[in-house]
């Protein structure tokens, strides 16, 4: 997932976001609502937006699901433009995209 922090927020690419699916996989729909549930701002074709404060929780979700198995690497995974600063407590969950994968 296309990731950014500006002023101490993370920025999730509203493409990346997962989908609800009224008649979708259970999995992708419970990390629908699980994100959705953290997120400061999940406004419909804009990009999701997650204060410092919910980081931590972030992590552990994102890691939750990326070690279950269902949802694809990608789908779990922070990914940050070359340039930027991955912060600590992201690490775990986070990595940088090549230029081609940019938008």
């Amino acid at each position: 997932m296309r990731a950014k922090i500006i002023n101490q927020v993370l920025f999730i690419h509203q493409d990346d976001v997962p989908p609800y699916k009224k008649k979708g996989s259970v999995v992708r729909n419970s990390y629908f609502w699980a994100l959705k549930s953290i997120a400061d701002r999940a406004g419909f074709n804009k990009d999701w937006e997650f204060d410092e404060t919910v980081w931590i929780a972030l992590t552990r979700m994102l890691m939750s699901f990326t070690e279950s198995g269902y949802l694809g690497y990608w789908e779990t995974m922070l990914a940050f433009h070359l340039d930027d600063t991955i912060p600590p407590v992201l690490k775990s969950v986070a990595t940088w995209r090549e230029p081609e994968e940019e938008e």
